[in-house]
């Protein structure tokens, strides 16, 4: 069964507590500049830019993917630890690129710089990175 990656815009009880457990397993420089996971959580949804990669009904990764008029960034990617390397998060990348491609935009991906884990995915993804 494929991953589904979706908008989350008005999310259930077992999202909200999915996605606590997402970003509970981030390390603390990933949820830059948000005070807390549930500081991302609800910015996410407060400006319609979380989405989501579900899987027989539970999220297993979120991100924040911000819609600009010159590109979009792809920030604060994140898939629960106990799910990772099973290509969630490569699926929220894949459909996020889709997805600013067919608005005729370029995909960026923004996160602190100096680490490492995500200078490597700039490079595998062949994403330009921004500082957040």
């Amino acid at each position: 069964m494929p991953v589904f990656v979706e908008a989350v815009t008005e999310p259930s009880q077992q999202d909200r507590i999915d996605l606590a457990k997402i970003f509970a397993d981030a390390p603390a420089w990933l949820l830059t500049p948000y005070a807390d996971a549930a500081a991302l959580i609800e910015a996410g949804l407060a400006n319609r830019s979380l989405i989501a990669g579900r899987f027989n009904d539970r999220l297993l990764g979120a991100a924040l993917l911000q819609r600009g008029s010159s590109n979009w960034r792809l920030s604060h990617l994140c898939v629960r630890k106990l799910t990772r390397r099973r290509g969630v998060g490569a699926r929220i990348l894949e459909e996020s690129r889709r997805l600013a491609s067919e608005a005729g935009q370029d995909l960026r991906l923004a996160a602190p710089t100096e680490q490492l884990e995500v200078q490597a995915l700039a490079a595998r993804a062949h994403l330009p990175l921004d500082p957040i």
